[in-house]
């Protein structure tokens, strides 16, 4: 598949992703995609912002006129002190991933709970989290999302299993009464009647340690999802598929949250296609 950019005129609409790093980030492939597909006069950059240098460059990308930016590690937290307004979802998950630019007013979102759910969405039609708990692996950032996301979607009990135990109390406290911490090495047994598991560490990426997690207490009906999309098929997703539960990868929550981005700064509501998944990993 070739994409093919239009040339910019003195009128495009810019976004753009800060982090530190970016240069592995897939973002500015996705939107640069949707960006083609819709024949837009914009663009996207990857913007490496060291972290002491975060408030002048928020600042002076708004002063500059982009339309707004993604935002990444390490900078997801630090950058909710600067907006003028803070969307429920991003103040309850405690970090923004998408700022948008109003002139030099800056407002706060996050999206990473609606990609979440739409992907479990798109790659378990019928999921239903009301009918089951969830083992919810992680207690970082990703996993306040996944935790926000499901709540929001009716789930009765969210078990929380970190390596760090203070960390996952302190997400626990900050859910409310549907959370409750699982010891880290009580893992395997938290799987007893759950309907989900997800793994929001990074554990089992490429270059990490891997996740030493046995499926024999999890219900073959269940879905097992994971956030690491690198490798696409990690080794627990390919232990739930030999198992019989539903595996759902982690690149379609990168695609879903950028629909609501893309929306706010270039207009469409884009869509996500195998086409796009294969453009995004790179198979072009």
């Amino acid at each position: 598949m070739t994409v093919s950019l239009l040339p910019l005129s003195g009128k495009a609409k810019v976004a753009g992703l800060i982090g530190w790093p970016v240069s592995h980030s897939r973002s500015p492939r996705l939107h640069g995609y949707w960006l083609a597909e819709h024949g837009i006069d914009g663009a996207y950059v990857p913007l490496p912002v060291q972290p002491d240098r975060v408030e002048a460059a928020v600042r002076g990308l708004a002063a500059a006129g982009l339309r707004g930016v993604n935002v990444t590690i390490p900078h997801k937290q630090t950058v909710l002190a600067l907006c003028d307004e803070v969307d429920d979802t991003a103040r309850r998950i405690g970090a923004a991933n998408l700022l948008t630019f109003d002139g030099e007013k800056i407002r706060g979102a996050n999206t990473d709970a609606f990609g979440f759910m739409e992907n479990l969405k798109a790659g378990s039609p019928g999921f239903d989290a009301s009918r089951a708990p969830a083992v919810l692996l992680g207690a970082g950032g990703g996993a306040r999302a996944v935790a926000v996301g499901l709540l929001d979607a009716g789930l009765p009990e969210l078990r929380l299993c970190n390596r760090n135990r203070a960390r996952a109390e302190r997400l626990a406290e900050d859910l409310g009464s549907s959370a409750r911490v699982v010891p880290w090495e009580d893992r395997g047994a938290a799987l007893a009647g759950a309907g989900l598991l997800v793994n929001s560490t990074s554990l089992g990426m490429s270059g990490q340690p891997a996740l030493e997690l046995s499926l024999d207490g999890l219900d073959s009906a269940a879905v097992v999802s994971d956030l690491v999309y690198s490798p696409l098929e990690t080794p627990l997703l390919a232990a739930a598929r030999a198992k019989g539960c539903t595996a759902v990868d982690g690149l379609g929550m990168l695609l879903h949250q950028g629909r609501p981005c893309f929306a706010a700064w270039f207009g469409p509501d884009p869509r996500v296609t195998p086409e796009l998944r294969s453009y995004v990993l790179g198979g072009d």
